[in-house]
């Protein structure tokens, strides 16, 4: 039997990720998928990066992780998503060539020193009493390991719907696995059902773009790596398009056929990417909906229509498809579906993604409730490192709400649960201004660093960015500005002018003017400017403005983060018998025995657990003198 440190089950975005750390951080790594020709397959939308999403990315990239590096070298359109609003809300999304996405992540994995492939199923999972040995797999072969991820996506038990047509699948056209579920079940694991779904792929060449909207990428594309530094030259367009009253009556024709609202499907579907069918019920009231029509490929006629997922029959999908102006002669390449699979409630997990029932396996993606690339690719990084640390008998990496979106997310996951499929959004974090898209890599680099995994380069790259912020900031502060230097700018900026010389920030602080604005009066700062690393020069700039612009907001987020850190990071004692605490609700003894948080932060945060409870908990460790 062969044996390794850690196997990775699963070849999607969260498996690429674990296998990719786990390597990067020495140990040897074996990566077990179905099918090695369709590792880190883009199965819906041909996107990294969103609102929220696109800071995961970039936390990721921060960490040391590949997501960030893939999307750049394989990205055919950018654009930075909630401009018109404040820096916290700003996120990342890039359009993606899905070939080139997963050609370039197998071809990284295939050159990672200590990292092996094995094209298998993985049937089984080996324990000794508690704790997990290896695996087994359909080739009857079995691989020993001292930790097991399980990154499984829609593959348990998955059955794919069109219509009134099911069949096994953990997607169109490949086989689900099956017995692996059972066997958790036995082991004590509950186990659940969500669903998810994907539109129609349309030929390219029968849709009639003039009579679309056109949405180009942004006129200067960004990256998502803090390591990236070769432009995007060539941008592809994405469309808009929208449904009509028409569209939405021949939807509700297949109604009676649809496996959702006959009930065929007992899984819950994603609230926040619905189907279209779902959409017209839901929003009634709407004669339209929007839709995205993105390109798939540079080498492939294959377009996605974002936003009009179904798993209604074909003839209506097609029927529904060319009523929508400029699809009224569309040719597919494949139809929308639904899919049905297994989950494992995550409130089964510790804050390391480690099972509470075996020890030494971990779960991370889709196995755990979440939908999206980008939640799958953070949990399986999350996953590895912390299967590495307690290999090495190192201290676990948790990640807090105050530190990154990570935080938030395998927080909310943990102590809350799911009961539909969980998307990560801007308003899921408290602390959102601190936790910016444009700072990750100093929120979270210095952390991989002394980890191991975060590599010498970017640690330079993030003192010498922190250094130069700090030295344009001081210039800024301290900088003065005359009337005859600025006045002529204010003016053009319906701003009002000088009457007297300030100190350059002051002008930064209005609303009206940016940073390239105060670049054009100031030849002293653009000679400073100048000393700075090219690659870096932009981001840095955009950093210090927002840093000095909103700084007031900033520093009183902090202090808000400072003060409540002072009661969540209270611990809880494991021998806490909550049962006998009878100040606590009935509902919250049985939460808490059953959950087991670490510290008065998460125990807040559980479903049942009222703000009257955690004044108990801190009464009670008040009186044992913590």
């Amino acid at each position: 039997m062969l044996q390794y440190d850690v196997i990775v089950v699963g070849g999607g975005h969260a498996g690429c990720e674990a296998a990719a750390a786990a390597a990067h951080l020495g140990v040897s790594t074996l990566l077990i998928t179905q099918n090695i020709e369709t590792i880190a397959q883009m199965s819906c939308n041909p996107a990294m990066g969103g609102v929220a999403k696109g800071q995961i990315v970039r936390e990721i990239d921060a960490l040391g992780g590949m997501s960030g590096i893939v999307t750049d070298r394989s990205m055919i359109q950018f654009r930075m998503l909630n401009r018109s609003k404040g820096p916290a809300m700003w996120s990342s999304r890039a359009q993606c060539d899905k070939r080139l996405f997963a050609q370039t992540w197998r071809s990284i994995l295939e050159n990672i020193p200590n990292l092996q492939l094995w094209q298998d199923e993985v049937v089984k999972v080996l324990v000794d009493g508690n704790v997990v040995k290896g695996v087994a797999t359909r080739m009857g072969l079995s691989f020993i390991a001292k930790a097991v991820v399980l990154t499984n996506g829609t593959f348990l038990n998955g059955k794919i719907y069109v219509g009134e047509q099911s069949w096994e699948g953990g997607r169109i056209g490949e086989r689900s696995a099956c017995g692996l579920s059972d066997q958790l079940l036995e082991l004590g694991f509950v186990v659940d059902r969500l669903k998810t779904g994907t539109p129609v792929r349309i030929d390219g060449r029968s849709i009639h773009f003039d009579r679309l909207e056109e949405q180009p990428g942004d006129e200067a594309p960004q990256h998502f790596s803090f390591l990236t530094s070769q432009p995007l030259l060539h941008q592809t367009p994405c469309y808009l398009a929208y449904t009509n009253i028409h569209t939405h009556d021949i939807l509700r024709t297949g109604f009676d056929r649809s496996p959702m609202y006959t009930g065929r499907i007992q899984g819950h579907g994603p609230r926040y990417c619905p189907s279209i069918e779902d959409k017209i019920v839901r929003f009634a009231d709407k004669d339209r909906h929007q839709l995205f029509v993105e390109p798939e490929g540079l080498s492939t006629n294959s377009y996605y229509l974002n936003g009009f997922s179904s798993s209604l029959p074909l003839e209506v999908q097609l029927e529904a498809l060319h009523s929508i102006q400029g699809f009224e002669d569309a040719r597919i390449y494949k139809p929308g579906y639904a899919i049905e699979y297994d989950y494992f409630p995550p409130t089964q997990l510790s804050y390391t993604l480690e099972t509470k029932l075996v020890e030494g396996l971990y779960f991370a993606g889709q196995i755990n409730g979440t939908t999206g690339y980008e939640e799958a690719a953070c949990q399986g990084l999350m996953a590895a490192i912390n299967a590495v640390q307690k290999i090495k008998g190192l201290p676990s990496f948790v990640l807090t709400r105050t530190q990154a979106y990570i935080g938030v997310l395998i927080d909310d996951l943990v102590t809350k649960g799911v009961d539909e499929p969980y998307r990560m959004f801007t308003s899921r974090a408290e602390y959102r201004i601190l936790l910016r898209q444009d700072n990750a890599d100093q929120r979270l680099t210095p952390l991989s660093y002394a980890l191991g995994l975060a590599k010498t380069e970017r640690m330079r790259r993030v003192e010498q960015k922190q250094r130069a912020e700090t030295m344009v900031s001081a210039a800024l502060c301290d900088m003065p500005v005359t009337p005859s230097q600025a006045n002529a700018m204010l003016e053009r900026h319906n701003t009002p002018i000088l009457q007297q010389k300030v100190k350059m920030v002051s002008l930064l602080l209005r609303p009206e003017l940016s940073m390239m604005d105060i670049l054009e009066i100031s030849p002293e700062l653009r000679q400073m400017t100048q000393r700075i690393d090219c690659d870096m020069c932009d981001e840095i700039l955009q950093s210090v403005e927002i840093s000095l612009k909103y700084q007031r907001y900033i520093e009183k987020e902090q202090e808000v983060a400072n003060r409540l850190l002072k009661f969540e990071e209270l611990k809880l004692p494991d021998t806490i018998d909550y049962f006998g605490l009878q100040a606590l609700s009935y509902e919250a003894r049985e939460k808490l025995s059953k959950m087991q948080p670490k510290t008065i932060g998460q125990a807040s945060r559980i479903s049942g657990v009222s703000p009257a409870d955690v004044s108990v908990l801190i009464i009670y460790l008040s009186k044992l003198g913590k």
